[in-house]
């Protein structure tokens, strides 16, 4: 009887095992990747450490395309997105090759495999796209987004190596769609997100997008106090969260405040400043002589700094 339905040269066994528990270290190690990642963004862990540079690694994953959600409570980084995608992977590694499963395991073998090779593939051809940005638009290394898409490519290979496909021209025709469609969303998500498209563009280059909240004085008198005792916020123009840190403010209030610029391209930078303190993350504070990096809520700045006047903020 014919079929169109892809089936396993092994019947008892569809794929190889070798490729799924392959599969699943390497997914292992994409969760601590991006986990790590989304964690630094939520300031849950300390800064991590990028091998190749620490500046490279902060203006990818601080870029307009690091984060998918941004609000003055919560963000939701692109890591988070990697993240679950890994653990997806991992799962789908995995179950199949669990005891008490002898009843499924082909139908959940056969399908766990499309899966695989489904989400393998749509994370391969985003990472390309990741890598383009960085490469040709920001214009900076990211060890982290590098190994990850080394990571996506390595498990597409895998679930199409070892994957036990019969009909290999099925499963090249629906990659092949599904690649474009990718390819087509992920262009169309790049291009919306490209602070340089002229309806986003900036008010000159270097320059960090302009604060548009309102400042209440409870605000002003805050930033007033942080200057005077000789606080600094240590920034880049191209740092989503500064400018989250800066609309917490108000746009009277974050005038008042001492922000060095730390981008070598952004308007009045003072790059060498900012490497003799060893800043890594931004927006880094420095308050009393300490510093404490990411964003804080003006209570906690007013707590740091001493602050005595109203906290309504």
């Amino acid at each position: 009887m014919g079929t169109t339905r892809l089936t396993s040269r092994r019947r008892q066994d569809q794929g190889f095992k070798w490729a799924r528990i392959s599969m699943a270290v390497l997914a292992t190690v994409g969760v601590i990747d991006t986990g790590s990642i989304t964690l630094e963004r939520w300031g849950m862990i300390g800064n991590l450490t990028c091998p190749v540079g620490a500046d490279g690694c902060d203006k990818v994953l601080n870029s307009p395309w690091g984060t998918l959600s941004l609000t003055n409570a919560f963000s939701i980084p692109l890591s988070f997105v990697g993240l679950l995608a890994y653990l997806a992977v991992l799962v789908m590694a995995l179950v199949p090759l669990l005891a008490g499963l002898a009843d499924n395991r082909n139908d959940l073998s056969r399908r766990s495999w499309w899966g695989l090779f489904t989400v393998s593939l749509g994370m391969a051809v985003f990472s390309m796209v990741l890598l383009g940005l960085m490469v040709f638009k920001i214009q900076a290394f990211c060890f982290f987004c590098v190994l990850s898409a080394v990571l996506s490519v390595l498990l597409l290979i895998l679930a199409v190596i070892g994957g036990g496909w019969d009909d290999f021209s099925q499963l090249v025709f629906r990659g092949v769609l599904l690649a474009l469609a990718v390819l087509l969303g992920s262009l169309i998500w790049a291009s919306v997100l490209d602070p340089e498209r002229p309806e986003a563009a900036m008010p000159g280059s270097g320059a960090p997008p302009v604060v548009t909240t309102a400042s209440s004085p409870a605000k002003v008198a805050l930033a007033e106090h942080l200057t005077a005792t000789g606080a600094v916020m240590y920034s880049a123009y191209w740092c989503p969260h500064c400018h989250e840190q800066k609309e917490d403010f108000g746009q009277e209030a974050s005038s008042k405040l001492t922000v060095i610029e730390c981008a070598e391209d952004g308007q009045n930078s003072q790059r060498a400043l900012c490497q003799s303190k060893k800043i890594e993350g931004f927006p880094t504070w420095e308050i009393n002589g300490k510093l404490d990096s990411g964003v804080k809520d003006l209570k906690t700045l007013a707590d740091l700094s001493g602050f005595k006047g109203d906290n309504n903020f």
